[in-house]
């Protein structure tokens, strides 16, 4: 066997252990991708009923939703109503205060002035 040779065989001895090394995480590169294969098709298979009942999830708030709508131009209405009730109220306090309460006034004021009067008169 010449120098050459040795260096060759040594040279191809190399390459095989070079190569017996990087098949080793390919191997396992290999498992890991298998695996990541069939979490992806779990996924996908258990994401549609996932999606199924957050659907109906999402119709029942929808749902709730508008009947909140409902109640909201309930209160709405209401709200309404005793503003004008309570405007009412302030017109025909204005109202009384007017047409009652002059001649009220006067009227209590005389007769405290004729009950004075008398007073006036029965102390002497």
């Amino acid at each position: 066997m010449t120098v050459g040779e040795i260096a060759g065989l040594i040279a191809a001895i190399a390459a095989c252990v070079l190569v017996a090394l990087a098949a080793v995480p390919l191997l396992k590169l290999g498992r890991v991708l298998d695996e990541l294969r069939l979490a992806v098709r779990d996924v996908g298979n258990n994401s549609v009923p996932i999606l199924q009942e957050l659907k109906g999830t999402v119709v029942a708030t929808n749902d709730e939703i508008a009947k909140l709508s409902v109640v909201t131009e309930d209160a709405s209405r209401v709200s309404g109503h005793a503003t004008v009730v309570t405007e009412n109220a302030a017109q025909l306090s204005t109202l009384f205060a007017a047409t009652l309460g002059g001649p009220l006034v006067k009227t209590a004021a005389f007769t405290y002035g004729v009950r004075q009067a008398f007073k006036g008169k029965k102390g002497k």
